[in-house]
């Protein structure tokens, strides 16, 4: 049994109904599973062991995650956006690859050792197939089915093995079969290297809904599309949103009467950011799914109720909870540890573990890191409150230790990013001689806005404890981050550092 077996229900549940709509041009079920058959024989009679995938969202990433299974090798979109080099070594880390790349960005894998067919070719060879395709070949639950490299924030990207077995269970404990009405839509612009790509392509299909492909996101044309097209639902990270916000006239709203629901994950949520949206999109129920490559998509959600509830209450607690990632899904086992790997109390912070069987804690090359019990250190520090709500304090990597106490950046960011002349902050610590650690403030305030770096100081001192308050605050035009939203810490880090050096 494999990922297939989703395309294969969808098909046979409603093999007449819209399935995706790319460039103007909307294919039904029956038609992409044709498609993806003859895809799939294209696969099988070149003898690759594994397909590599470079290029931006649209008909080709589903065609080819769905052919791969066909063929009964696994798919690996890769990150067009790194440099030759890395790409490079990247994919020669892939044995026996066939990589499927945009004319755009064949230059950046022209020195792999792998055999390059480009997305144009590939698809006219597909289309222009008249023979009857290949049966699918047989795979093994526990068989890989997809390879998705991690954003390598902090280290060398590493290769995330899932297995049929970890999607299809994320995919059926989450969403209901057939669950999506003829007319919904869901817009899709998130990259396809990001697991959110390829898990918005599993659970839609499952669900029956029809997706809307935007290739290069750009916020006013998100919007456009979002309404020509009736989208009822969406997915954005941060980034996305912030922009999405950012070009509507201040106070107006986005005017997409059908979106009904408006998802957002991948990297850490500013509030300021989430309360503009939900004024933009008042009639949207917002949606907060937190996951990681490794947990084959999302493992807790806020619901739309949590949001309402948060926004609504008089009470601190239930405020506060506007911040959380929400509870576990079904399925998912959580538990906040110790450094010694002892359960925490709630309000307690420590290192968040998850267990179940979309888990998969298993790297190219490599043992998977599950425990004996089959539990996943996430690496990201949280603390739990009573009713189960769970908190992400930032990555464990990211922790400062200035003079002996651990700070979170979270903390302090939470707080700058509340300053009206302040549009987002990420705090680092860089080496010092006296503290170990030093606490730096990068900041990039709003447009017009002017502020000394004794203010932001002071803001946060009047709001924090002492020890809190950064030691620096550099002002900057843009903050470094990935695709997705994931703030560069280390670049952060690297700049101030090599800043100082040039002073000496």
């Amino acid at each position: 049994m494999s990922t297939s077996l989703i395309l294969e229900m969808a098909t046979s549940g409603h093999p007449h109904r819209a399935a995706v709509t790319t460039g103007g041009t909307t294919y039904t079920y029956q038609e992409f599973a044709d498609s993806v058959a003859r895809a799939g024989t294209l696969l099988q009679e070149s003898d690759a062991e594994h397909v590599v995938f470079l290029a931006g969202s649209g008909i080709e990433q589903c065609t080819l995650l769905f052919a791969a299974a066909h063929a009964g090798i696994p798919f690996s979109p890769v990150n067009y956006r790194l440099g030759h080099v890395q790409l490079t070594e990247l994919i020669n880390r892939i044995e026996g690859a066939l990589v499927i790349v945009e004319p755009r960005y064949r230059v950046a894998a022209a020195s792999s050792r792998a055999r390059l067919v480009t997305t144009d070719d590939f698809m006219a060879r597909m289309r222009a197939r008249t023979e009857e395709p290949l049966p699918p070949r047989t795979v093994d639950p526990n068989d890989p089915a997809i390879v998705l490299f991690t954003s390598g924030t902090t280290s060398v990207p590493k290769g995330v093995v899932l297995r049929h077995s970890h999607l299809l269970s994320y995919v059926m404990g989450t969403v209901e079969f057939a669950s999506a009405a003829g007319t919904d839509a869901a817009l899709i612009s998130v990259p396809p290297y990001h697991v959110a790509g390829t898990g918005t392509v599993l659970t839609n299909f499952y669900a029956g809904r029809r997706m809307v492909y935007l290739p290069d996101f750009e916020p006013r044309r998100w919007i456009d599309l979002a309404r020509e097209e009736g989208a009822t639902s969406a997915m954005v990270v941060p980034t996305m949103l912030e922009r999405i916000v950012q070009c509507l006239p201040k106070g107006a709203t986005a005017d997409v009467p059908t979106l009904r629901t408006l998802s957002y994950g991948g990297s850490r949520m500013p509030r300021p950011t989430l309360e503009a949206a939900l004024n933009a999109f008042p009639e949207a129920d917002f949606v907060n799914a937190y996951g990681l490559t490794e947990t084959s998509s999302t493992i807790a959600l806020l619901g739309p109720d949590d949001h309402r509830a948060a926004l609504n209450s008089t009470d601190p607690l239930v405020q506060a909870r506007l911040a959380s990632i929400g509870r576990p899904v079904p399925g998912i086992e959580a538990e906040i540890r110790d450094p010694v790997g002892d359960p925490v109390a709630p309000g307690e912070q420590g290192e968040l573990w998850v267990r179940g069987a979309q888990v998969s804690g298993e790297y190219l090359g490599s043992a998977s890191v599950l425990d004996s019990e089959g539990w996943f250190p996430t690496r990201d520090l949280a603390h739990q409150d009573a009713d189960g709500y769970l908190f992400i304090v930032g990555r464990g990597d990211d922790t400062i230790i200035r003079g002996g106490e651990n700070i979170a950046p979270a903390e302090i960011e939470d707080v700058l990013v509340t300053h009206p002349q302040v549009r987002s902050v990420a705090v680092v610590g860089i080496p010092d001689d006296h503290w170990g650690q030093a606490i730096v403030a990068a900041v990039v305030v709003e447009d017009g806005a002017e502020l000394h770096e004794e203010q932001l100081r002071q803001y946060v001192r009047e709001r924090l404890r002492g020890s809190r308050t950064p030691d620096r605050v550099v002002f900057q035009g843009t903050l470094p981050t990935t695709a997705t939203g994931k703030i560069l810490r280390k670049d952060i880090v690297a700049g101030i550092v090599a800043e100082a050096g040039s002073h000496r």
